[in-house]
Formats: C-alpha cells, structure tokens, sequence
C-alpha cells in the first residue's frame, strides 16, 4: 500500500547524500552527524523496499534504483524552489534569482551585455549562468535547475511542456588572425583557396561541422589540413597562435581586433539560436528578463 505520509525530510537528505556523494561531505555541508544521515538513508531504504547507494572507497554511488529515484527527487527539489521564489518574488524584483544554461561561447556575443545590464537595474537578484552541452542542459531544464536554455539549433526536446522557439540567425565565417604573414590570405576569395591550407574546424559529427563538409563537397573542394576542435574559445585562440584559418560564429569574433573575418565568394552556412523554456515554472526575474533583453515576448 502506498503512503500518503511522506518525510520529506528522507528525500531531502537522500538528494543531498546522492550529490555531494559521500555522507561524510554531507554531514560537513549540511551541519548533520554522519550516522543521522545513515540512518536517514537507511529509514528510506526500508520505507521503498531498495537500495539506493553502494559504499566504494571515496564514498558512495547510486544504485540504478537510486538513479532512478533521483530523478524523480530532482524534478520535485526543482518545482519546490521555484515555487518558493515565486511566492517571495515581486514585480519590483527586490529579491529573486535568475538561471540561464547556454553554451559558453553564445553567450559571450548574444547573452553577456544583456545579463550585466540586468545586473545593473536588480542587483539584488542572484544570478546563475550554467554552461554546458544541449543534452545536460535540457536535463537541468526539466529539473528545474534552471529557468531557460538560450543555444544553438538544432535543440532536441522530449518533454512537450517546453517550449522552443527561434530568436535570431547567425552565420560562420571563416577567420585569420589579422596581418599575419602566413597563408597568404590576402589572396584567399574563395573555398577552393583553403584547399592546401591549414584549417581549424569543429569536431566531424556536430551540426556545424556538418553543414561546412557538405558545402565542400558540393564545390568539389578537399581539405587536407585540419585541426579539429570542439569549443569557439579554443578556435579563437588556435587562430590567434597562427595555427590556422578558423571557422566559427561570425558574431564571436567580429569585434576582436585580433582577428579579421575572410570574405569568401560562396555563401556559408547559418544557424539559429534559439530558446527552450517551461512556461509553467519560470518565476518573475527570468520572465523578466526575457520580455526585457531577448526578442521575445512571454505572457
């Protein structure tokens, strides 16, 4: 028979165990004796007929069980405090919070003026920017670990409760460091011109990445130099070591002085940036901040 009586109190140290994962970092973090916290796991464990942790020598590990659970807990943690802010928050915004996943480099160039901005007219708001790939920040999405994702498409969603809407478009552009003496760029206009030359590139199987092999191929041009490389933080400094021409965001590097963008005859591909969003728990500061700084409008 299931319980109607639950101890939250069970759940909130079974959350806090699973994260810090050891009982002892637990028992430090949240003022608590270690065998309370035992005993605490122990009680649940009991009450749901599993077990939730396995001991190893750094401290403990979820059972699949307890993976399982967690999320469940997570999901709940999340709607409590995000219920608990939208009691305190008020229109004025004298107190709040704001939590924004995106990649690192998006919001660098679409993002940063806008949260310092923010910061500026609420200082009192506690702000939150989490980085990271799409997959991990929609799990802190649906946690409700943060409010809203600002990322680049495409951004697969499973939980219809979310929304995903288009903001802008932006385009790749291949770059150089500006006056260097290699590679001749000066005479480079076209695709064909990069074919001997040393490129930076995104990793093979990412959108962008994808995108560039096939405009290559469609203008019959073979690469044979690359260096491949996953963040535009690493590209931007690749290009200004001279290890190569990079391809990256045009708005990224667009204002570096460092850094000139290369006009090249072919059009190049785009992407769009885009936002994801749980209407149903975004409290006054992130609503606020959308409507105000990003081109979109929330109700």
């Amino acid at each position: 028979m299931y319980k109607s009586d639950i101890n939250l109190n069970l759940y909130k140290t079974f959350y806090d165990v699973a994260n810090y994962g050891s009982i002892s970092k637990t028992a430090e973090a949240t003022y608590t004796s270690q065998p309370a916290i035992s005993k605490s796991i122990k009680k649940l464990e009991e009450s749901l007929d599993t077990k939730l942790f396995y001991r190893n020598s750094t401290g403990v590990e979820l059972t699949d069980k307890g993976k399982e659970l967690l999320y469940y807990v997570e999901k709940s943690y999340g709607s409590l405090l995000t219920a608990e802010r939208m009691m305190v928050e008020d229109k004025y915004l004298k107190r709040g919070k704001l939590s924004i996943g995106m990649p690192s480099n998006v919001g660098t160039f679409y993002l940063f003026d806008k949260i310092v901005d923010f910061h500026n007219k609420y200082p009192n708001v506690e702000i939150t920017i989490i980085t990271g790939g799409t997959h991990r920040l929609i799990e802190l999405l649906d946690s409700h670990t943060i409010d809203f994702i600002i990322d680049t498409a495409p951004i697969n969603i499973e939980n219809k409760e979310m929304t995903c809407k288009k903001l802008t478009r932006v385009n790749y552009s291949f770059a150089i460091k500006k006056n260097t003496n290699k590679f001749n760029y000066k005479n480079i206009k076209s695709l064909k011109d990069l074919k001997k030359l040393p490129l930076i590139l995104p990793i093979p199987g990412t959108a962008n990445r994808h995108a560039l092999d096939e405009l290559l191929i469609k203008n019959n041009v073979k690469i044979e130099n690359v260096l491949n490389i996953h963040t535009s933080e690493m590209i931007v400094s690749a290009i200004k070591k001279e290890l190569g021409i990079g391809y990256i965001i045009s708005n990224v590097v667009k204002n570096d002085n460092e850094i000139e963008i290369l006009k090249l005859k072919e059009k190049l591909p785009s992407i769009d940036i885009d936002i994801v969003y749980n209407e149903n728990y975004l409290s006054t500061a992130p609503k606020k901040f959308i409507n105000d700084y990003i081109d979109y409008k929330i109700r």
